[in-house]
C-alpha cells in the first residue's frame, strides 16, 4: 500500500469540540464523564470554556529558565529515520574504506538509496535484477518517467555504491571495490552522516550553531590504532548534510598519511613483500595487503584512512545506541526563547508570524519530517516541572498575588493544580507527588517543535491547557485502535523496533497521519488555540506540533472508569519491561483501607479491582510455595522508594510481595519472574510480603460492604434501563429508583443522569398518550358518519408510537396506541394493494370498508374502495374460475361472458372480458383440432402431435381432447424410449417383452416407426415356434414345446404313492433356492424369462437337468424293485391304468416301469430296433440333430430370446456333450464303435420272455453287471429329444451284451426256472449267511468292486434275530458248488456286490451294499435297510429305492430272496 506524497498532506477529520455551559463547566469530572461516550471514539476532544472563564497567567516570565531539547525534524519521522540510519551505515562503510559517500542525482533529484536498495532486495538481489533486466521496472517503481533509460543509471549507481555494502553484509571475505574518485560524478552530493548515536550528549556551547536551519558543521575525531610510542594524530573528517538549506563550507584538506617503512612487511594474501609501493597498511590493525591482491583489486592507493576487511567488519558490527533527543547548548529564559522562536518562524516563512496560515505550517511540517535532504532543527521546552518554576495557574500560597476577582480560580476544578487531586480522581490515593501526573508539567513551544506519538503513563487521562501563544495542532487515535497503530508502525519501520521494543514509550518517533490512515488506523485532528483545553482518553495515542511560540500546561488524572484499564496497563508494562510511575496495587490497598469514607461508586470499582488483585496474588503465592520457597518475611514496601523495589526482570514496582535471595542483597523480583532471580536453589529464596492473605480478605470485605448498597442499586438501574421488550419495567419502578437515589444521596453520575432523563421522557409520553386515547374514545360514539372535531395524521401517530417503544420504560398506553397504529397501517397497506390490483377481492374490499369505521383518521382510500366494490365481485368470480384451469370448461367461460355483459364499463372489466372471450375462441378451436388429430387414419407422427400439444399447453382451461392428446404423446414417447433402450441395451430382447411392447404400441394412436419392425419380429418368432412345434411335438401331444425341450421338472408322478423321490444332495443355499423354485413348468418358464442372458438360462437348465437325472434314478430304482415277484402279483399296480400286470407287458427302457401292451402299444409301430419308451417318457418326435440345429440357427438370426429357444439351445449343447461322452465311455468299456449306421435288431428281438411273474413283449437291457456310467449314458441318451445314431448303437451294444449273457445263463424261458432263481447263498436255520466255499475271489470280484467301501460294524449284523413273524417259504434243495457258482454269474441276484469280501487277517469286515447297482452314497449319515427274507443282508436305502418311512412301516425283501422264495413257493 503506497502512502501519500509528503507535499500532498491531507488533514484528517476533526475531533469533537465541546462548549459546556457555565453550569456544566462547574464540575469537570461530571462533564468529562458525560462527553466520554462520544469523545473516546476519537481518542481526543477539545473543550472551549465559557466566555467568562479566563484565569490569570501566574508564571513569572523572567524567573522561568529552561534548557530545551533539540529536534531535527527528519529524524523524528519513523520511516525517514530508517532511511537516515541506512545512509549513515553506508557512509560509515565507505568512510572506513577511505572514501566519502557521495549521493548522486538522477533526473535532477537526489537518488533515494534506501528505496533503491529495498526494491532490488525485494526483486531477489542485484544478480537476478541484472539477469532478468528489471532495472526499468525498478525505475518506474521509484517514480521516474519511462523511456529515459534511467534503469541503466540506477544499475551503475547501485553497483558502485550499494553492491559492495550488500556483499559485506552477506558475509563475503573481501568487500572492496574501486572507490569513486573525487570529481568522478559531478552530479552528486557528499553525504554527512547523522551519527545519531554520538549525539546523545551536550556539546560545548561554542560548537552549537546559531541558526536553526541545517547550517551546522561538526568535526569528529577518529581514533586510529597506532604502534606503541607512535604519536596519535587526529585526522579531520569533515562531513556535511544535503539539502537546499545546508551550508557548504570549504572542506579541509585531507593529508595522506605516509606509510612507515617496516622491515619484513609482507602481504597477508600472497605472502610476498615485493612491490612495496603497492603494499597497503591497515590503519586499524597494521595488516598489509597488495592492492592487486584484494578482490577486486584496487587501481590506486586510497587517499584517506583505509581499513582491511577484518577491521571493517569489526567497526560496522558495533551496536547502535538508542535514539533520543539531545539537550540544547544554552539555557533560555521565557522571553529569550520567544524572541528566538518568532525570529525563526518569520525568517522561515518570510512573513510576520501572525500572518502565516495554520494549514501552510501543517503541510510544511509534514513535508520536512519526510525529507531526507532537508535538515531543519528546532528546539522544544518540554516537561518543565511546575513545582520548580511555578504553574501557569494561580495556586494558594504562591508567589503570584491573586486579585479578589480571580480567587475563584484557586479552587476551580479546571485549574490543573487541583484537577489531579480532586476527590473523583483516584490519583488522590497515590501518596507520592508524581511530576507530570499529579503535578503539572509546562511546555514552551516554537514553530515545528513537536510531541511524538505516545500514550499517557498507566493509560491515564490527560488534559492540556494552552495559556497563550500560537495554536498547537493535535492528532489522536481512539483507544481501541492503539494496538492497530502499533502494528502499523512496527510494520513500516521494523528496524527501529528491533533495537528499541518500547520505542513508542520514548516520545521520540512520529509518523505521518496519512500513512496511518492508509493502513486503516482512525486518526482525528484539532487546532488548540489559546484558552482551550484538549482532553485525551485512556490508551489514546496522540501527537502533534506547535504552530509557533506558545505556553501550555498539562496534567494527568484518573476517574473511576479507568480502574480496570489501569490494572491492564500494569500487565502490559510487565511484558515490555517498562517501569511503573506508581504502584497500582498500593493505590488500591490505600483506597481499601479507607473503605468507609470512599464514594460508593468508587468503592464498587475498588471492590472489583481488589478482588482480581487478591485472586492473582493468591495464585502466584501458591505457585511460589510449590516451587520450594520456604522462607517468608514481612516487608513494608510502601516505606521504600519506587526504584528500590522494582523487579529486576520486568521493572514492575512491587508492593504486595517480592522474592529475594541472600546472595543478591538489594535485588528482588516479582512473583512472575522468580526463576530469573539468581542461580541459587529456590529453597534459599525468601518470599517478602506486605500483607498476609488473611489480612487482604478483610479489606475486600470492607470495600464490598461499602459498595454493595450502590452496586445493588446500580445493578437494578442497569437492568431496568437495558431491559428489552416484555422485560421492561413500568414507570413506577423508575420513579422508585430515583427516589431511592435521592434518599441515599448516591453520586450524580452518568447512570443516575440517564435514569432521570429516561423517567422524565416517559412521564411526558405517558401524558400525551393518555390524551390521545381519551380523545379516541370520545369519538367512537359519534352520531352519523361525519368527521370528528380533531383528527391525527398517520405519520404523527406512527412517530409517537416509535418514541413510546424506544423508551426503556414500559407504558400501559403503548400497546393500545400500537394496536391502533398497526390497524391503520394494515388498512392502508391492504387498501393500496387492493386498489392497485387489477382483480381485487370482494371480501377484502368489504372488510376494509368495515374496519375503516373504527378509525378516527382521514383515509383517502375509502372513496376509491367503494367505487371498486361492484366491479370486484365479477372480477373475483372470473379470477376464481381462471385460477383453477382444471374446472374452467367451455360452458363455464360462456356463462361468465354472459354475466360480464351486464356490468358497468371499467378498464379492468373490459380487459378481463377480452381475455375470456379470446380464451374461449382458442379453446374451442384446439378442442376440435385435437379430436381430429387423434382420429386421423393413418395416425400422425409424434412430431406433428407434439407441435400441436406444445401450442395447446399454454391454454389455461380444461380441454378433454387436448389432455387426451398430451397423454397419447407421453405414452408414445415412453414407448419409443423403451424401444430405443431395447435396441441400445446390448442384450437380446425377450419375446414376452416384445409382444407386450407390440400390444401397447398398437393401442397408441400415433405413428410409431419401430412398431412395424417389432410386429414383424414377433411374427417371425411365432412362425419359428410353430415350425419347432411341428418338428418336435407328437400328434395330439399333451406336452407344450417348452415342456418337450426342457429337462423334466416332474418325474415319476405315476409311481407308487408310498415311495418318495430321492432327496437332492446338499448344495449351496443359492442353488437350493433356485432349484426349489423350479417345481412346475410355469416356474421354469418364468425363470428363463427373467434371466438376463443365455448364460444364466443355460445355468438354470443345467440345474434342472441334474434334478431330472436324480429324480429319474430314484424312479428307475423304485420301478425295478416294484417289478420283482412278490407274495401276490395281483397287488402290483402298473401301467397308466394302474392295474395289476396281465397278458403281454411292455417295459419302458427309460423309467423301467411295466405297461399293458393293449394300453400303450401302437399297432402301427412295428419298429423293434428302437428302445421302447412309455407315453410319459416319449415326449416328442425326436427329429434328427441337424434339424434341431437348423431351428436354432434360424432363431439366432431372428435375434430374439424366448424360453423355447433357450431350451432348444441347451438341448443341442446337451446332445453334443452326450455324443462326446458316449465316444469316451465306449473306448473305456470296449464297446463297438458308436458310428452312424443303420440299426440292426438284436438277436433276441421280439423274444417273448417271462420276467418274474409276467411276460415282457419287448426285452430291455439287463442292469445286472452293467456299470453305472453306461447306465447313466444310456438314460441321458434316451432323454435327448433328438434322434442320434449313437443312441441306437449304444442301445444295441448293451442289449446284445446282456442278451448274450442271458442266453448263456438262462437259455430260454422254457428251461427250468430253478436255474434263473438259484441262490448263491445258503441260509442256516438261524438265518445267518454261509459264505460260499472255494470261490475264487477273482471270479467273485470284478474291477468295479475295487472301489473304496464304507466300513460297517458287524456287531449290528450279529444282533439277535428279528422277532417278527416271517412267512415260511419252501426252500430248494442244496445245489453243488460248481452249479451254484455257474448260476451266480447269470442270476439276477448274482451281482458281486451281494457277497461280502472277507479278510483272514482282521476280524472287521467291509460292509458292502449287495445291490446290483450300488450308488456308493457318501456322507455323515447313510441310511441302510435289512432284508426281511432269508438272506438278512444290508442294503443302502437309496440303492434299492426304499425311503426311511417305508423301511419302518413295511418289510423289505431283496431281489434275490424274492426270486428264490418265488421259485420255492412254486
Amino acid at each position: 500500500m503506497s502512502q501519500p506524497r509528503q507535499d500532498e498532506f491531507k488533514p484528517p477529520p476533526e475531533c469533537p469540540v465541546f462548549e459546556p455551559s457555565l453550569e456544566e463547566f462547574g464540575d469537570p469530572f461530571a462533564f468529562i464523564n458525560k462527553i466520554r461516550p462520544i469523545a473516546e471514539k476519537t481518542g481526543i476532544c477539545k473543550v472551549r470554556p465559557p466566555p467568562g472563564w479566563q484565569p490569570p497567567f501566574a508564571c513569572d516570565v523572567d524567573r522561568l529558565h529552561f534548557v530545551p531539547r533539540i529536534q531535527r525534524l527528519n529524524e523524528l519521522e519513523a520511516q525517514t529515520r530508517v532511511k537516515l540510519n541506512f545512509l549513515d551505515q553506508i557512509a560509515k562503510f565507505w568512510d572506513l574504506q577511505g572514501c566519502a559517500l557521495k549521493i548522486p542525482h538522477v533526473e535532477r533529484k537526489i537518488l533515494d538509496l534506501y528505496k533503491l536498495n529495498k526494491l532490488v532486495a525485494d526483486e531477489g538481489g542485484f544478480d537476478i535484477v541484472c539477469r532478468d533486466r528489471r532495472w526499468t521496472k525498478i525505475a518506474l517503481q521509484m517514480g521516474f518517467a519511462p523511456g529515459k533509460a534511467v534503469g541503466s543509471h540506477l544499475r551503475a549507481h547501485y553497483e558502485k555504491i550499494l553492491y559492495p555494502y550488500n556483499l559485506f553484509q552477506s558475509g563475503a571475505n573481501l568487500l572492496c571495490v574501486q572507490k569513486p574518485q573525487p570529481g568522478d560524478d559531478v552530479d552528486s552530493r557528499e553525504y554527512k552522516p547523522h551519527d545519531l548515536a554520538q549525539r546523545q550528549f551536550v556539546l560545548p556551547s561554542e560548537l552549537c550553531p546559531n541558526a536553526r536551519r541545517a547550517k551546522r558543521m561538526k568535526s569528529e575525531s577518529v581514533c586510529v590504532k597506532v604502534e606503541p610510542g607512535e604519536p596519535c594524530e587526529n585526522r579531520p573528517n569533515l562531513r556535511r548534510r544535503m539539502g537546499s538549506f545546508v551550508a557548504k563550507p570549504e572542506p579541509g584538506k585531507l593529508s595522506i598519511p605516509k606509510l612507515k617503512k617496516v622491515d619484513l612487511v609482507v602481504c597477508l594474501v600472497c605472502g610476498s613483500g615485493a612491490d612495496e609501493d603497492r603494499l597497503l597498511l591497515c590503519d586499524g590493525c597494521d595488516d598489509s595487503y597488495h592492492t592487486f591482491c584484494l578482490i577486486p583489486p584496487l587501481h590506486d592507493v586510497p587517499k584517506g584512512d583505509w581499513r582491511c576487511p577484518k577491521c571493517l567488519a569489526q567497526e560496522c558490527s558495533k551496536p547502535q545506541e538508542a535514539f533520543g533527543f539531545e539537550q540544547a547548548y544554552r539555557d533560555y529564559s521565557l522571553r529569550a526563547f520567544g524572541q528566538m522562536a518568532d525570529a525563526f518562524k518569520s525568517d522561515y516563512f518570510n512573513m510576520p508570524v501572525h500572518m502565516v496560515p495554520t494549514e501552510l505550517v501543517e503541510k510544511e511540517f509534514w513535508r520536512l519530517v519526510g525529507a531526507i535532504e532537508e535538515d531543519v532543527t528546532v528546539e522544544y521546552g518540554a516537561d518543565i516541572a511546575s513545582k520548580e518554576f511555578g504553574s501557569g495557574f494561580p495556586i494558594r500560597n504562591g508567589k503570584f498575588k491573586v486579585s479578589a476577582a480571580d480567587e475563584k480560580y484557586l479552587t476551580c476544578g479546571w485549574n490543573l493544580n487541583n484537577m489531579a487531586m480532586m476527590d473523583p480522581s483516584v490519583l488522590t490515593h497515590v501518596t507520592a507527588d508524581i511530576c507530570g501526573m499529579t503535578l503539572p508539567w509546562l511546555y514552551v513551544g516554537m514553530c515545528f517543535s513537536s510531541f511524538c506519538w505516545h500514550i499517557e503513563d498507566h493509560w491515564s487521562y490527560s488534559i492540556n491547557y494552552l495559556h497563550w501563544g500560537e495554536p498547537k495542532t493535535w492528532y489522536g487515535a481512539p483507544g481501541f485502535a492503539a494496538e492497530q497503530l502499533e502494528e502499523v508502525m512496527k510494520k513500516l519501520a521494523p528496524e527501529l523496533f528491533e533495537s528499541q521494543p518500547d520505542l513508542l514509550h520514548q516520545l521520540v518517533t512520529i509518523m505521518n497521519p496519512n500513512t496511518l490512515m492508509a493502513y486503516g488506523v482512525p486518526i482525528y485532528r484539532t487546532n488548540q488555540c489559546a484558552g482551550e483545553f484538549v482532553v485525551t482518553f485512556p490508551r489514546a495515542y496522540h501527537s502533534g506540533f506547535n504552530q509557533g511560540f506558545n505556553f501550555a500546561e498539562a496534567v494527568n488524572f484518573c476517574t473511576v472508569d479507568w480502574m480496570p484499564l489501569g490494572r491492564q496497563c500494569v500487565d502490559h508494562y510487565r511484558l515490555l519491561h517498562r517501569y511503573n510511575v506508581f504502584s497500582h496495587d498500593e493505590m488500591v490497598c490505600n483506597m481499601a483501607s479507607k473503605a468507609k469514607t470512599l464514594d460508593v461508586v468508587l468503592a464498587s470499582a475498588v471492590h472489583k479491582d481488589i478482588a482480581i488483585m487478591i485472586r492473582e496474588e493468591q495464585e502466584h503465592r501458591e505457585k511460589v510455595k510449590q516451587m520450594g520457597v520456604l522462607h517468608y518475611k514481612e516487608a513494608k514496601y510502601d516505606h521504600l522508594q519506587d526504584d528500590e523495589r522494582q523487579c529486576a526482570k520486568c521493572r514492575t514496582t512491587c508492593y504486595l510481595s517480592a522474592v529475594t535471595c541472600p546472595c543478591s542483597p538489594g535485588i528482588l523480583v516479582c512473583l512472575h519472574h522468580v526463576t530469573d532471580l539468581c542461580s541459587c536453589p529456590v529453597s534459599n529464596y525468601t518470599l517478602n510480603y506486605r500483607f498476609t492473605l488473611d489480612a487482604l480478605f478483610p479489606m475486600l470485605e470492607a470495600v464490598k460492604q461499602r459498595a454493595e448498597l450502590y452496586d445493588e442499586w446500580a445493578s437494578r438501574v442497569t437492568e431496568t434501563l437495558e431491559a428489552k421488550l416484555e422485560k421492561k419495567k413500568g414507570l413506577a419502578v423508575f420513579r422508585s429508583l430515583l427516589a431511592e437515589s435521592d434518599s441515599r444521596m448516591f453520586p450524580d453520575n452518568d447512570l443516575l443522569r440517564r435514569l432521570r432523563l429516561v423517567t422524565q421522557d416517559a412521564e411526558k409520553c405517558s401524558a400525551v398518550a393518555q390524551q390521545l386515547l381519551n380523545g379516541k374514545r370520545q369519538t367512537r360514539y359519534r352520531c352519523g358518519g361525519g368527521k370528528s372535531q380533531s383528527q391525527l395524521t398517520v405519520e404523527e401517530l406512527s412517530s409517537f408510537v416509535r418514541q413510546l417503544y424506544n423508551l426503556p420504560c414500559s407504558l400501559s398506553q403503548a400497546p393500545l396506541l400500537k394496536e391502533l397504529l398497526n390497524r391503520i397501517e394494515d388498512f392502508q397497506q391492504h387498501s393500496q394493494k387492493v386498489l392497485a390490483d387489477e382483480v381485487p377481492g370482494v371480501a377484502e374490499i368489504q372488510s376494509l370498508l368495515d374496519v375503516s369505521f373504527d378509525f378516527d383518521v382521514e383515509l383517502p382510500e375509502l372513496p376509491r374502495l367503494r367505487v371498486r366494490l361492484e366491479q370486484a365481485r365479477w372480477l373475483e368470480g372470473m379470477q376464481q374460475a381462471s385460477a383453477q384451469p382444471a374446472t374452467l370448461t367451455l360452458e363455464t367461460m360462456r356463462r361468465l361472458i354472459d354475466q360480464g355483459v351486464g356490468l358497468a364499463p371499467h378498464p379492468s372489466v373490459e380487459k378481463a372480458m377480452a381475455r375470456l372471450q379470446e380464451l374461449l375462441t382458442v379453446s374451442e378451436h384446439w378442442e376440435d383440432k385435437a379430436s381430429s388429430l387423434l382420429k386421423a387414419r393413418p395416425p400422425h407422427s409424434i412430431e406433428t402431435l407434439s407441435a400441436a400439444a406444445e401450442k395447446v399447453s399454454g391454454i389455461p382451461a380444461y380441454l378433454p381432447n387436448c389432455l387426451l392428446l398430451k397423454d397419447t404423446i407421453r405414452k408414445a414417447r415412453e414407448w419409443l424410449q423403451e424401444a430405443e433402450d431395447l435396441q441400445a441395451g446390448g442384450h437380446t430382447p425377450v419375446v414376452d417383452n416384445l409382444s407386450d411392447m407390440v400390444l401397447r404400441g398398437q393401442a397408441i394412436q400415433v405413428y410409431l416407426e419401430p412398431l412395424e419392425r417389432l410386429e414383424s419380429l414377433v411374427g417371425e418368432v411365432q412362425e419359428w415356434k410353430e415350425s419347432a412345434a411341428t418338428t418336435f411335438l407328437l400328434k395330439n401331444s399333451p406336452f407344450t414345446l417348452l415342456e418337450v425341450l426342457c429337462p423334466r421338472c416332474e418325474v415319476g408322478n405315476l409311481g407308487s404313492p408310498k415311495r418318495k423321490p430321492k432327496k437332492v444332495k446338499e448344495s449351496p443355499q443359492s442353488n437350493k433356492k433356485k432349484i426349489a423354485r423350479l417345481n412346475t413348468l410355469t416356474d421354469v418358464e418364468k425363470a428363463l424369462s427373467e434371466t438376463k442372458d443365455s448364460t444364466s438360462a443355460m445355468a438354470t437348465l443345467e440345474e434342472l437337468r441334474v434334478r431330472e437325472m436324480e429324480a429319474l434314478s430314484i424312479l428307475r430304482a423304485a420301478n425295478e424293485s416294484k417289478l420283482l415277484p412278490t407274495a401276490d402279483c395281483m397287488d402290483l399296480k402298473v401301467c397308466i391304468c394302474q392295474k395289476a400286470p396281465m397278458g403281454a407287458m411292455l417295459q419302458c427302457e427309460l423309467c423301467r416301469d411295466a405297461f399293458h401292451s393293449v394300453c400303450v402299444r401302437d399297432p402301427t409301430d412295428t419298429c423293434a430296433s428302437q428302445p421302447w419308451l412309455c407315453p410319459q417318457c416319449r415326449r416328442s418326435e425326436k427329429p434328427p440333430l441337424n434339424k434341431a440345429r437348423s431351428l436354432l440357427a434360424s432363431l439366432q438370426r431372428i435375434r430374439v430370446r424366448l424360453p423355447e429357444g433357450d431350451a432348444l439351445q441347451y438341448m443341442v449343447e446337451r446332445t453334443v456333450n452326450w455324443q462326446h461322452r458316449a465316444q469316451q465311455i465306449s473306448h473305456t468299456f470296449n464297446l463297438p464303435e458308436l458310428e452312424e449306421r443303420p440299426g440292426t435288431p438284436p438277436t433276441l428281438t421280439q423274444l417273448k420272455t417271462r420276467f418274474f411273474c409276467m411276460y415282457v413283449y419287448i426285452i430291455c437291457i439287463f442292469l445286472s453287471g452293467l456299470s453305472r456310467e453306461l447306465e447313466e449314458l444310456m438314460v441321458e441318451g434316451l432323454l435327448l429329444q433328438v434322434s442320434l445314431p449313437e443312441t441306437q448303437s449304444l442301445y444295441h451294444a448293451l442289449l446284445n451284451r446282456v442278451t448274450t449273457h442271458h442266453t448263456n445263463g438262462c437259455m430260454s424261458p422254457s428251461q427250468d426256472n430253478s436255474t434263473d432263481c438259484d441262490k448263491y447263498m445258503q441260509y442256516n436255520s438261524q438265518g445267518k449267511s454261509l459264505p460260499p466255499k472255494e470261490v475264487n475271489k477273482s471270479e467273485v470280484m470284478n474291477g468295479s468292486e475295487k472301489k473304496a467301501k464304507r466300513h460297517l460294524e458287524r456287531e449290528g449284523l450279529a444282533a439277535e434275530h428279528r422277532g417278527k413273524d416271517k412267512k415260511h417259504y419252501h426252500k430248494r434243495q442244496k445245489m453243488n458248488k460248481e452249479k451254484n457258482l455257474d448260476r451266480r454269474s447269470a442270476s439276477t441276484s448274482s451281482s458281486p456286490r451281494s457277497d461280502f469280501s472277507q479278510s483272514d487277517d482282521s476280524d472287521e469286515e467291509m460292509a458292502v451294499c449287495p445291490a446290483e447297482r450300488c450308488q456308493l452314497p457318501e456322507g455323515d449319515e447313510v441310511d441302510w435297510v435289512q432284508c426281511d427274507g432269508s438272506c438278512n443282508q444290508w442294503f443302502h436305502q437309496v440303492c434299492v429305492g426304499v425311503t426311511a418311512e417305508l423301511a419302518e412301516k413295511e418289510d423289505y425283501i431283496c431281489v434275490s430272496c424274492t426270486i428264490n422264495d418265488g421259485h420255492m413257493r412254486k
